[in-house]
């Protein structure tokens, strides 16, 4: 991604999932470059934006939840860096996780297109999301490998010919729950991110475990709307909305949330 917009690989769709038997330069998966605006920092097209002046409510934060909101935030705030050997061990144990029938040959290597990252160092797209992106990356192929795996190699569903690009898609979708909660904010802002803090307080994996939620119910809107790489943005705003309405029904825990039932193990 660069400073001027940012760009998306589009990764052409293998009715037959990636062939992990071949070597990393496989013809099994054709990629095509553009420019847009749905990467990084610059997501202004995928949350809508408001105005400094705009008046919303704050909601009061318990001791617990503050204390909670406060670590999370810390996490939040650690920008991903290539020289630091924990955040090097995380990306190589990512790898591991998706694909552990085969070598992985560097953190810099053309490998790492068959994951859906724009090239062949992932850490230019961690930009937009930091080092959380990569460990909600990583927690989910850990707690959820069947529906991570059926998302990496696009399993389930009528797929369009051009997909989204998984990996790049997994860091906007970190991107998008920090703002949709407020999550950088000193007090939530939103009911659904004050109503989210409820879930943080008894559950310190909260945000990750949303955010499996919220990949699979991505492809779920995907899949519906019968999308191609061009409407991403489109379904990212409609996966918004509906994990709003979702997180503001009657439920006092994550695993209530209707979309948690698309996840499986």
């Amino acid at each position: 991604m660069d400073d001027r917009g940012g760009s998306f690989v589009a990764v052409r769709r293998i009715s037959q999932g990636l062939d992990r038997t071949n070597t990393y330069h496989s013809t099994s998966a054709e990629f095509v470059t553009g420019s847009t605006a749905w990467l990084g920092r610059g997501l202004s097209c995928v949350c809508a934006q408001r105005r400094e002046s705009d008046a919303r409510p704050s909601f009061d934060l318990t001791p617990a939840q503050e204390e909670c909101l406060q670590r999370l935030q810390s996490r939040i705030d650690v920008p991903y860096d290539s020289s630091i050997p924990e955040h090097q061990d995380a990306l190589r144990a990512l790898w591991n996780a998706a694909f552990p029938e085969e070598e992985l040959s560097g953190l810099i290597s053309e490998q790492w297109k068959d994951m859906g990252w724009q090239g062949k160092d992932p850490s230019t797209d961690f930009r937009g999301g930091g080092f959380i992106s990569l460990e909600n990356l990583l927690f989910f192929a850990r707690n959820f490998p069947k529906s991570f795996q059926d998302l990496l190699r696009k399993q389930e569903g009528d797929r369009s010919v051009w997909e989204y690009p998984f990996a790049v898609a997994g860091v906007n979708i970190t991107f998008m729950l920090i703002q949709m909660l407020d999550l950088e904010a000193v007090k939530p802002r939103t009911l659904a991110g004050a109503t989210f803090l409820k879930f943080l307080a008894v559950n310190e994996s909260a945000f990750d475990l949303l955010y499996c939620i919220t990949f699979k119910l991505m492809d779920h809107q995907w899949l519906s709307m019968r999308a191609s790489y061009m409407d991403f943005n489109t379904v990212m705003k409609a996966t918004r909305r509906q994990l709003e309405k979702e997180l503001l029904e009657d439920i006092t825990r994550l695993e209530d949330v209707p979309s948690y039932k698309l996840l499986t193990r």
